[in-house]
């Protein structure tokens, strides 16, 4: 099954093994009727939980599992990734493409020099930015049209034109 991240467990709430999540998501909507949600240790072992309850507050999810009854059992959850299959996810106009899919893409510029990988995405309100790195080098690359030439998701590979000012 194929999975994508939406949170990662904060902390706990309570002594009844509620727990507090900081969401990726933009709607909530998607968890409606979600029955099970799987944990990624970050050892990478994964494990699944039935969910008995979803509430949202803002950026934060308060998740209680049916198999989580305590503090004690809900803080050993603290710091797992939260996954749902992807088949939960609509599709996106074509150009749009969702985070999971872009972090980890290689990343060269149009004369074909390799800059590194995606390592991660913050938004800024107008655009959404890609964090390049490669060893100690690292490229903000604005998520728009002069920047971004062309995103292949099938060769995992994004070109840029490398604009005056990125490279940190």
């Amino acid at each position: 099954m194929d999975l994508f991240v939406f949170g990662e467990i904060v902390k706990t709430r309570g002594l009844r093994g509620c727990l507090k999540a900081l969401s990726f998501l933009e709607s909530q909507e998607i968890l409606t009727g979600l029955e099970f949600i799987d944990l990624e240790f970050r050892s990478g072992r994964r494990s699944r939980h039935p969910v008995k309850k979803i509430d949202s507050a803002g950026k934060f999810l308060y998740l209680e599992f049916q198999d989580v009854a305590d503090v004690e059992a809900a803080r050993a959850l603290i710091g797992c990734k939260l996954l749902m299959p992807r088949e939960r996810l609509g599709a996106l106009p074509d150009g749009e493409y969702y985070w999971q899919d872009i972090i980890g893409l290689e990343v060269y510029t149009t004369e074909g020099l390799f800059l590194g990988h995606v390592a991660s995405i913050f938004p800024t309100g107008s655009n959404d930015v890609y964090v390049c790195r490669n060893g100690e080098a690292e490229y903000l690359i604005p998520a728009i049209v002069d920047a971004v030439v062309n995103i292949d998701l099938a060769s995992r590979r994004i070109t840029v034109n490398l604009l005056e000012g990125l490279k940190t």
